[in-house]
């Protein structure tokens, strides 16, 4: 049996710097892409899994396998944007996260992203490490 996902819904601040920007000053729409993948391996950091350690220990990596996003308002340069990571599903090799980008509480960007397991080697996809399953259920006792 799998266990539930971790009810942890971790928030991680980032500020909107001048190379975010179009010559408006307003957010490309990819770097919203990496603000919610920083999200994401910050999750991981606050549940203690290194990504860099997985690899190396376990020749396993997280790749992004499915997307769907969707942008309501603009963020601009300078803007401290809020990005809240939570997972909505576990499954045997992938974690299913919906993801908000907010600008002081104003709702910008949602997204709900599928990120699965893969071997380092080869890039199939793999179960998750037993050792990162560890790490997921001790969240959800805490």
């Amino acid at each position: 049996m799998l266990p539930k996902p971790p009810a942890l819904k971790h928030r991680f601040d980032v500020r909107v710097y001048y190379e975010d920007t179009d010559m408006g000053g307003v957010v490309f729409y990819a770097n919203y892409l990496k603000f919610m993948e920083r999200g994401r391996t910050e999750w991981l950091r606050a549940v203690g899994v290194n990504q860099s350690t997985v690899a190396a220990q376990e020749q396993r990596a997280f790749m992004v396998t499915e997307l769907n996003i969707r942008y309501l308002k603009p963020a601009r340069l300078d803007d401290l944007l809020q990005i809240e990571s939570e997972v909505t599903r576990m499954g045997r090799a992938s974690l299913h996260f919906h993801q908000t980008i907010r600008c002081e509480g104003e709702l910008l960007t949602q997204s709900d992203i599928q990120v699965c397991c893969v071997e380092t080697v080869n890039m199939r996809i793999a179960a998750i490490p037993k050792s990162v399953r560890t790490k997921f259920a001790v969240t959800i006792q805490e």
